[in-house]
């Protein structure tokens, strides 16, 4: 069974260190002591990961989609061609880059620094283990 420090849990769920310690502390998930080490057991961390993400979308109204990988963000790129253009997202630690048509783009108002969501909808996606 794989385990994380509290730092790599961090990283791992998009907030800072400090932020995690909080929730441990809180008893959001479990940790164990290894020497001077706090540990966070793998499947705890994932289910304290699909808790959060339902967490994080009460209180929001809910799109009407059948995609259901989201990643809310801030938008930290936006070129427009003629026709189409390309939209940066930044959701936690991941780098979302999406092609889009400019109307789409003008019609949703996406400009730097807009809060956003990319949605993610594939019949490929590719798995590597870190």
């Amino acid at each position: 069974m794989e385990s994380y420090t509290i730092g790599q849990a961090a990283r791992l769920l998009g907030v800072s260190v400090d932020t995690a310690r909080r929730w441990a502390d809180a008893d959001r998930f479990p940790t164990r002591r290894e020497g001077t080490r706090r540990m966070v057991d793998g499947p705890d961390l994932a289910a304290f990961c699909v808790e959060a993400a339902r967490e994080g979308g009460e209180g929001e109204e809910a799109a009407h989609t059948s995609a259901r990988n989201a990643f809310p963000g801030i938008v930290t790129g936006v070129k427009l061609g003629t026709v189409d253009a390309q939209v940066e997202i930044q959701a936690g630690p991941h780098r979302i880059v999406s092609l889009l048509t400019r109307e789409a783009v003008e019609e949703l108002g996406l400009e730097v620094g807009a809060r956003a969501t990319a949605r993610v909808k594939s019949t490929s996606v590719f798995v590597d283990r870190a």
